[in-house]
């Protein structure tokens, strides 16, 4: 709200500097305002800051605070970090939480060299923040950019839909922060060794793939047919990448097939991996919940994948998470439809956006009403916070008795 942090020194209305901050720190990238043109160098730091703290997590920056302060982790604090980033255990925590930090670092920074010459090219000597904003911004798969002018706001990064540079640094970085640390620590530890990784990582590398894959496949069938082949297969990919919550966007998404818009849909919502920087019900439940149909077309009991078989809890989980999602979406897009009296595909489009902490807009965000901005706050704090926590938090009672009803059985399908 302060002067000093948007460009022409007025105090920004307290329900967009609301807006902004919280999809900073969801890492949405949902915004009322232009972020290159409004803000100024100082109100976008304070973004990028925000960024960085919803991508890394505020446990985690916690736990960074007090190792650099050379206080000692307790155990409490270490079976909160570990339950934040999804960890396997909570020996090591710290040794993790160097290596995310590190990591984290090492990435953002590449990202950025590789970024340089393009922008340094373009912009001069703000090239170089431009480039650093660009790289932390695709790496905790918050898509803020800050190349929009007051003539051209809200441009994204449109401008080099033809950069092979531009856009193949891009996904990298949000697939690099989509796929979790604990993804990263099984690479680094077995590297080539596919077999040795966790379960987890296994079914998370998969799924991404195949959730990249077979929508950019789609895509350059279905859409940008006016383009080149070059850049028809840069489109295709970027626009299967960046659902998994980055939020950034190389053409105009609204002149997209509505089958197109629609699958976007379902991968914002399915959105990243868990212990990573991105949203969304997460890879790992998706595949479970497909999984789990499969082994019932069987007549399987277990669930079972890469030998291993998966617990019963995790397929309620997953089954709670998917169910809360959806619900929050429908409820959330239907309510801004009726409220703005705006088509119902374009408001579930904003909703799915928001709660899956994407960013992509078909461009009504910045229109709408202090009541249909206050319904998209909720979805991105809703969708960054996590299906579990809000649930446990919100539902969780003290454990009753161990005795259990009468059975009985139930017809469904």
């Amino acid at each position: 709200m302060l002067p000093v942090s948007s460009a022409s020194g007025c105090v920004t209305p307290f329900s967009d500097a609301l807006f902004t901050s919280t999809s900073a720190v969801c890492v949405t990238g949902l915004v009322v305002l232009d972020t290159g043109s409004y803000w100024s160098v100082f109100g976008q730091v304070v973004i990028l800051l925000l960024i960085q703290i919803g991508g890394l997590g505020v446990v985690t920056v916690a736990v960074s605070v007090f190792m650099l302060s050379g206080r000692k982790i307790s155990l409490m604090q270490r079976s909160t970090m570990q339950n934040a980033i999804s960890a396997h255990k909570v020996g090591g925590i710290v040794r993790l939480t160097k290596f995310i930090l590190k990591g984290t670092l090492f990435i953002e920074m590449a990202g950025a060299l590789a970024l340089l010459p393009v922008f340094y090219h373009d912009f001069g000597r703000k090239g170089i923040w431009m480039a650093v904003f660009h790289s932390i911004s695709a790496f905790c798969n918050a898509g803020f950019d800050i190349l929009g002018t007051p003539a051209n706001p809200f441009p994204s990064i449109t401008a080099y839909a033809g950069n092979p540079i531009v856009n193949v640094v891009i996904m990298f970085l949000i697939i690099a922060g989509g796929i979790g640390f604990l993804t990263w620590e099984d690479i680094c530890i077995n590297k080539t060794h596919f077999r040795k990784y966790h379960m987890q990582s296994k079914i998370i590398l998969v799924t991404t793939a195949l959730l990249i894959v077979l929508p950019a496949v789609f895509f350059f069938f279905s859409d940008f047919t006016h383009l080149s082949v070059g850049k028809r297969l840069l489109a295709s990919a970027f626009q299967a990448v960046t659902p998994r919550t980055a939020g950034f966007n190389t053409m105009d998404i609204s002149k997209m097939t509505e089958v197109s818009k629609a699958m976007i849909i379902i991968l914002m919502l399915v959105g990243g991996s868990p212990s990573s920087t991105a949203g969304g019900m997460k890879t790992t439940t998706f595949a479970v919940l497909i999984l789990n149909a499969f082994a019932t077309f069987r007549s399987q009991e277990n669930v079972e994948t890469f030998g291993r078989r998966i617990e019963w809890s995790v397929i309620k989980n997953a089954s709670t998470i998917a169910m809360m999602y959806c619900m929050l979406f429908l409820c959330g897009g239907i309510t801004i439809s009726v409220y703005e009296g705006l088509p119902l595909s374009e408001c579930l489009y904003e909703a799915a956006s928001a709660v899956g902490t994407v960013g992509l807009t078909l461009g009504i965000t910045p229109k709408l009403h202090i009541v249909s901005q206050f319904i998209l706050i909720i979805l991105m704090y809703l969708g960054r916070v996590g299906g579990l926590t809000l649930i446990y938090a919100v539902l969780s009672k003290k454990k009753k008795g161990n005795a259990r009803l009468p059975l009985e059985k139930l017809t469904v399908g």
